[in-house]
């Protein structure tokens, strides 16, 4: 069976300040879902939350940038804004909403996007990955290292299905435009853009031996979008395992190490991703620090199943993530001691849609030619 999954996320309001969703947010979205799946609009869905960005994960049989969906994910968002976010007066009510009305497509409009189409396989594992305070580039470091380095996925090099690699889709944000390398050929090339994360973005990835999808990225940053900062992008993913693809403990590998992103406090700041259950996944430290969740589950027809029934399992949960947790904490507190300064903070081509530039503007009469 043929079968759609996307997982489209927005910031739509939240309490108190960039912590965490509103429980009747939640409701909302999921009454609006729900309706829709009885009206066989779409196949099945989840509604969860990252920090204070709420999560739809629908499955359909549309198709990618499908009208209908898109639609369908605006209008929740919405009502949830009008129903809930303004009238309880929650922090940033409608933030990702950059639009007054749906133009058909929701990419551009401000709420993220990840979306593959696909057959169904025999068995099909899906993890989808949600962030908070942090921008898609976070992404590059742990999906490199799930599809080209076999010191974290030992498929590439003891499964013959995965041998001839994969293919990697970078995206140049700023250009809005994009690029295919193949790895391990290109791998050097590859790295070459992705290791520049505000800028080359992993937007999807398939096996090269027959173009089969195993990843696909949201990649929509909102500065670009709106001019201003208007809040970090808080990207998310999809990832299909197993059966010629990176076994699931491979995909998770990556998260182990709590690398350095960009984000943080007003998304202007460098800090350590934590990888952490859902229910974990509130922020508050210098609005931190970033925080990961993994949701899994399997597919059937297009059905999502979890180890409790329709319940995908919160494999971050696991005590054997507890380290990274500790370290990302050293990390933080070792970081933060540099205050305002580099490389705490970050360089001035990334700051240029915060409040710095109305800082430059106050003290340009003041400066003066050395």
């Amino acid at each position: 069976m043929k079968v759609t999954v996307s997982l489209i996320k927005a910031d739509v309001g939240s309490t108190p300040g960039h912590h965490v969703v509103h429980v009747k947010q939640l409701e909302v979205a999921r009454e609006r879902l729900m309706r829709e799946k009885n009206n066989g609009e779409i196949i099945d869905f989840y509604v969860f939350n990252c920090g204070d960005d709420i999560e739809l994960l629908i499955t359909h049989d549309k198709g990618e940038n499908s009208e209908e969906i898109h639609g369908i994910a605006w209008d929740t968002f919405m009502e949830v804004t009008e129903k809930v976010s303004k009238p309880l007066k929650l922090y940033g009510a409608g933030q990702d909403l950059l639009a007054e009305a749906f133009s058909g497509n929701i990419r551009g409009l401000g709420p993220g996007v990840a979306e593959m189409e696909f057959e169904e396989r025999e068995s099909e594992p899906i993890v989808i990955f949600a962030a908070d305070k942090t921008d898609p580039g976070a992404f590059n470091l742990p999906l490199f290292r799930i599809f080209a380095d076999p010191s974290f996925t030992a498929g590439l090099v003891i499964d013959p299905s995965m041998s001839k690699g994969f293919t990697f889709r970078v995206m140049d944000v700023l250009e809005s435009k994009y690029v295919d390398l193949r790895c391990p050929a290109e791998m050097y090339e590859l790295v070459g853009l992705i290791g520049t994360t505000n800028r080359y973005i992993i937007e999807r990835i398939f096996r090269s031996a027959d173009g089969l999808i195993a990843a696909a990225c949201s990649t929509s940053k909102l500065s670009l979008i709106a001019g201003k900062y208007v809040g970090k992008d808080d990207p998310c993913m999809i990832v299909r395992c197993q059966h010629g693809l990176p076994a699931v403990g491979e995909v998770l590998m990556p998260f182990g190490f709590p690398h350095l992103v960009s984000g943080f406090m007003r998304g202007s700041h460098i800090g350590p991703l934590m990888p952490v259950s859902v229910q974990d996944a509130r922020c508050t430290l210098f609005d931190g620090p970033p925080r990961v969740v993994a949701l899994g589950f399997n597919l059937l027809n297009g059905t999502i199943i979890g180890p409790n029934g329709s319940e995908p399992a919160d494999l971050f949960r696991d005590v054997a993530f507890d380290r990274a947790r500790g370290e990302a904490n050293l990390i933080t507190d070792y970081i933060r001691r540099h205050g305002e300064f580099m490389p705490a903070r970050l360089g001035a081509e990334e700051l240029e849609y915060t409040t710095l530039p109305a800082v430059l503007e106050k003290l340009e009469g003041r400066f003066k030619k050395y």
